[in-house]
Parts: C-alpha cells; structure tokens; sequence
C-alpha cells in the first residue's frame, strides 16, 4: 500500500455500530407485508385493485432499475477494464443477482393483477388498432411469453457474470477476466434491448395509447442514475467499516461522484427531450400524456421532479470537492432514491388517476416499498455475507489497492533454485 493510501486509512472515522440494523429488512417485511395485504383487501372490496396493482407494479419497478443499472455498472467495469471500480464490483454483481428468481417472485402479483394495472388486455384488438399494432406482445400470451424471456436473459447474464468473479476467487484463472469479458461484450447491447422492451411492456403500457421514441433512454438513464446513487451509499458504508478501505480510497469516491453528477444531467437531458420532441411535434396521441399530468396534484408532482430530480442534485453535486464529502453526498444519495419513487409514480398512476392521485392511499405503496425492498435486502445481505467482499484473485487487484505490481515482484523474495536466487 502506497504511503498515501496508509494516510487516507487513518483518516477514516471509527467503524459505526451496525449491530441493530440487520432486523432491518426483517422489519421492513413484516410491516410492509402487513400494509399490503391491507391494501389488497381494501382495493379488492372497494372494486379499486388497480390500486394494489399499480402500488406494486412501483415497487417492482423501483428495485427492477436499481438491479439493472448495478448489471450495467458491472458490465462497464468488465468493457472498460479499470480498476478502480474492482471494489465496488461485487457487490454491484449481488445487487444484479436479484434480476434472477427473487424478482420473478415479485414480479408474480404483477401477472396476477395484469387485468386491472393495463387497461388494453381488457381490448379487442379488432376493433381497437392501437392494440393491433401491437400484435402479438399486446396479448396475454404474448405479455406472459415475452416477460419470461426478459427475465431468462436477464438471469443468465447476471448469474453468469456473478458465478465467473466467484469462480476467480477460487482458481485465479485469468480464463474467467475473458470469459466476462465476452459476456459483458455482447451482454451490454442486449440489456439496452432489453432494458428498452421491458421498461416499455411493463410501465409505458399502462397507458397504451401514448407514443415516445426516446422513452428507454429516459429509462436507461434513471436506471443508472439510481444505481449510482446505491452504490455511493453501500460503498461508503462498507469504506467505514473497513471492509473495503484497501480497495476504495478516497479519489475512487470521487470517480463515483462525477458518474452521478453526469448521469444527474443525462437524466434530465432524456425527459427534458422527451418532452421537447412531444411537444414539438404536436400529436394528440403523444401530448395527451403530459396534459393529464397537468390536472390536479399531478402539476405540484410534475414542479416537485423537474426541480428536485435535476436542479437539487446538480446544484449541490457541481463543486469538484464536493464529491468525496459522505457528509453532503449521501443525503442527496438518498434524495434520490426519493425522486425515483416520485417519478415511477408520475409514470405508473395518472393512467388510473387521471384527476390526480388521492393521498389517503400513500400508505399503500409506501407498503408495497418496504416489503419489497425489505425482502430483496434480506436476499443481498445473505449473499454479500456469504461471499469474500471483493474480487480475490483479479488480475487489476493490486492496482486498485494503489501497488505497483512490479515494486512487489522486486520485494518479494523468491525460493534459491540451483544455487540461483
């Protein structure tokens, strides 16, 4: 370790006391699971299931895109091959491990509930040509079938990538860089498809009849964006705890920081577009989506995310020594995952609540929030403790501890072969 690298070390405060916290996704379970199961019941006598529906289909949705920009980070680290990012590589693949069964579990009240969250399977595609033009995806077949593929592939990739940083621990073989290598090649041009189509098939088409050309961008971005939020947090909860210090010094917390930063402006360039494009064009079948927006607490939602998803984040992100203070950073971090929630929402529930959205059932995805976040981190924090925090055996390991590989070779001393050192 280089002598600034020892510097920084001692610079980290003490370690917190976590010792309470892991009843946390416990807790967020049980009272969450009881919030929802309310929530079905009261939306079920009420005739209002859209309700349950589309409060889950947010929280699907919310952690879905948190899984799928940490599947991206993983794969950019594998293209791009640096360095730095090797210590936040493992747990980002734990987090893209949830693509696999424990999201198709969440994802099953979605299927259940299908009818009353998409108002076009309840269309006749021969006398509706919106639905038509859709053939055969717009279909019930055809939405369980294509959803299946999405999550197969999703699986594959995800599980692979994670197996083969599993499998270098244990043999060092530089075979497994190559091999993810590969996978990440061809990997990343599948998951924009792939993050296009199912960002389209599962949110969009709750309101079938709008059109946007740039709507997975916009998705792509906010799946990023919200990835790199999560993984400042966990990296700099894991920097303190010493889990990662000899891999994460302060410069590569800075690197996560621009990620952020310009992603914040990728972001809001993609829905700023979005809505340029529509509003030039000047269609009805595309600007009727954001004129319902315009009608009741919609509006105030609308202000709330054009200055809370852009300007806060850009404002407070925008100093260079900004980026590296956990202090100011973290609490925009979180900021953030708020302003996702909020956006999902403004996509997900004008369709249903046109009028605007009636706070008396905040409580209900709030519910469906904690459940589904609570179960997921129960699965990432068993699959995290499970496994070494860190790639073992990876080839870029001593750069990212900030060693020069050939310092060491000259160090270490080498067994007298044949009276020859």
């Amino acid at each position: 370790m280089t002598m600034s690298s020892s510097h920084e070390k001692n610079k980290i405060p003490p370690p917190l006391d976590l010792s309470g916290w892991h009843i946390l996704p416990a807790f967020f379970m049980v009272v969450g699971g009881i919030l929802s199961v309310i929530g079905l019941a009261i939306s079920y006598f009420k005739g209002e299931l859209f309700e349950f529906g589309c409060s889950w289909l947010l929280a699907f949705m919310f952690y879905y895109s948190l899984a799928l920009g940490s599947l991206f980070l993983v794969m950019l680290h594998h293209l791009s091959g640096a360095a730095w990012s090797l210590g936040i590589r493992r747990f980002c693949e734990h987090i893209a491990s949830l693509l696999g069964w424990p999201l198709i579990v969440m994802f099953l009240p979605i299927a259940i509930f299908a009818k009353q969250i998409y108002g076009w399977m309840s269309m006749n595609p021969v006398t509706d040509n919106l639905v038509a033009a859709k053939y055969p995806v717009f279909t019930m077949p055809g939405f369980y079938v294509t959803s299946a593929v999405f999550f197969a592939i999703l699986w594959f990739l995800s599980s692979r990538l994670a197996s083969l940083s599993l499998q270098q621990d244990k043999t060092g073989a530089p075979e497994c860089t190559r091999k993810m290598n590969f996978y990440s090649g061809w990997g990343i041009v599948a998951l924009a498809l792939l993050i296009t189509f199912s960002g389209v098939l599962w949110m969009k088409a709750v309101q079938y009849q709008w059109f946007s050309c740039i709507y997975g961008v916009y998705f792509f971005s906010d799946c990023a964006w919200i990835a790199l939020a999560t993984v400042y947090v966990i990296a700099a909860i894991m920097y303190r705890q010493r889990t990662l210090s000899s891999l994460l010094q302060e410069h590569y917390f800075y690197y996560i920081g621009v990620l952020f930063f310009g992603f914040t402006l990728f972001s809001a360039y993609t829905e700023f577009a979005q809505y340029f494009v529509v509003w030039n064009a000047n269609m009805p079948e595309e600007t009727f989506w954001y004129l319902v927006r315009e009608h009741g607490n919609w509006w105030t939602l609308s202000l709330i995310l054009i200055f809370g998803h852009f300007f806060v984040p850009f404002f407070v992100l925008l100093p260079v020594k900004v980026k590296t203070n956990f202090k100011v950073v973290i609490p925009v971090c979180l900021w953030a995952w708020l302003m996702h929630a909020l956006d999902l929402a403004f996509n997900i529930f004008p369709t249903h609540r046109p009028d605007g959205y009636h706070l008396k059932w905040i409580w209900l995805p709030l519910g469906t929030l904690m459940f589904v976040g609570g179960y997921l981190a129960n699965i990432f924090v068993k699959k995290f403790n499970a496994n070494p925090p860190y790639p073992q055996r990876d080839p870029r390991l001593l750069e990212a501890m900030g060693i020069n590989a050939n310092v060491v070779n000259d160090l270490t001393p080498t067994a007298d072969i044949g009276g020859t050192r």
